[in-house]
């Protein structure tokens, strides 16, 4: 039977891996935080149309592309650790911008392009924070018979921030203290985290070119890319219509029920099994919400979408890995991330720009999605990847 597992070892969990992983946990829960509450604000706050709110939640998506071909240049020109420093405190001038621009500027028209812009800055900052935490400096911490453990346990942590952070933005957004600072402030204390790690300085390598696709994109994934981009188109969809701390917490119940399952209900099984499963269960959530209006419904529901998003997300992670070459490990889990926030991010605008007056609709759209992602796996990506990966 053709599996992959991935093992366990205790050794990788020392203290600075700790550290990166909440720190990676931090960041991404500060930017997620943003899904339920950002809109929610803008709706109610300042006025702004379906399509405002569409463009400014999608515009994230076109920044996690614009600094991702420098970044092999940064980490080689400058020390890669205060890169991902100086990226994180874009992430938290980003989000400061935001909450100053809602404040401070009564005009529409300003407002929905300055919102815009940090928007825009702030998918740039992430996107490379998570291509230099993620790809490099957690790589860098780990010995290399760990690495895809390493790589593996960390998107664990990222993909955790999906349910924690919004489900803390909502909490808040019920009391007297602002949602935005709790976002600033989730992203300053990853800062600190990742200030409080060294790692030895490293010679540059010469003649290393301004832009590349290096640590960035890995053209010879780009199927894999695209299947992952339309399971987070559907993902993307259906946040837009979720604005419940309930929803989110059932989410986390799912995540943790897919790790469970993906240590022991899937340690042996078919290499294609997880992303079978997965679709099947976000697919089935989806029906059973389109379909039942009774309330176990609502608890159910998040729970199988989780599962399904965690058994999906772990497996195509070791799929980009696996395709790339030894030296293009990192590339590989740039390319991973790049397809799942910008799929993620596609399915907020559409969601909002299209639907948003129709709930019933997006979720059949983002039904649709789920069935097109499965179809292209079974049909054509799965023996695809079989006959090019490297490992």
């Amino acid at each position: 039977m053709d599996t992959q597992n991935t093992p366990v070892h205790i050794s990788l969990w020392h203290a600075d891996f700790w550290i990166l992983a909440i720190a990676n946990l931090l960041i991404t829960m500060s930017v997620y935080l943003l899904i339920p509450i950002l809109p929610v604000w803008m709706y109610n706050d300042t006025s702004l149309s379906h399509r405002d709110v569409g463009m400014v939640m999608g515009a994230y998506g076109v920044g996690l592309f614009l600094l991702g071909g420098f970044c092999n240049w940064f980490v080689q020109r400058y020390r890669r650790n205060k890169v991902c420093l100086w990226a994180m405190m874009g992430v938290v001038c980003s989000l400061l911008g935001i909450w100053i621009v809602g404040v401070e500027v009564p005009q529409q028209w300003l407002l929905s392009y300055l919102l815009l812009f940090f928007r825009v800055t702030l998918g740039a900052s992430f996107g490379l924070v998570q291509m230099i935490l993620s790809s490099t400096l957690i790589i860098d911490k780990s010995e290399s018979f760990q690495r895809t453990e390493a790589n593996h346990a960390s998107a664990w942590f990222a993909r955790f921030a999906m349910s924690l952070g919004p489900m803390v933005g909502i909490v808040f957004a019920r009391t007297n203290f602002n949602s935005f600072w709790v976002s600033i402030i989730l992203a300053l204390t990853a800062f600190v985290l990742l200030a409080t790690v060294n790692f030895p300085f490293r010679t540059p390598d010469d003649g290393v070119k301004k832009f590349s696709g290096d640590r960035f994109f890995l053209p010879q994934a780009k199927w894999l890319f695209l299947n992952l981009f339309i399971i987070c188109l559907s993902l993307g969809l259906l946040l837009s219509t979720q604005y419940t701390a309930m929803f989110y917490a059932m989410l986390m119940v799912g995540f943790c029920l897919a790790l469970l399952a993906e240590r022991f209900a899937f340690a042996d099984a078919d290499l294609k099994s997880q992303i079978v499963s997965g679709s099947i269960l976000i697919a089935a959530a989806l029906m059973m919400t389109l379909t039942r209006k009774q309330m176990v419904v609502t608890y159910i529901s998040p729970v199988l979408v989780g599962m399904g998003v965690g058994l999906i997300g772990s497996r195509f992670l070791l799929f980009f890995i696996k395709l790339s070459k030894h030296c293009q490990r990192g590339t590989a889990v740039s390319t991973y991330m790049l397809g799942w926030e910008s799929g993620v991010s596609a399915g907020l605008f559409a969601g909002y720009f299209f639907f948003s007056d129709d709930v019933h609709l997006v979720l059949l759209v983002s039904l649709i999605c789920i069935c097109l992602a499965f179809a292209q796996y079974v049909l054509f990506t799965h023996q695809w990847y079989i006959k090019k990966k490297n490992r």
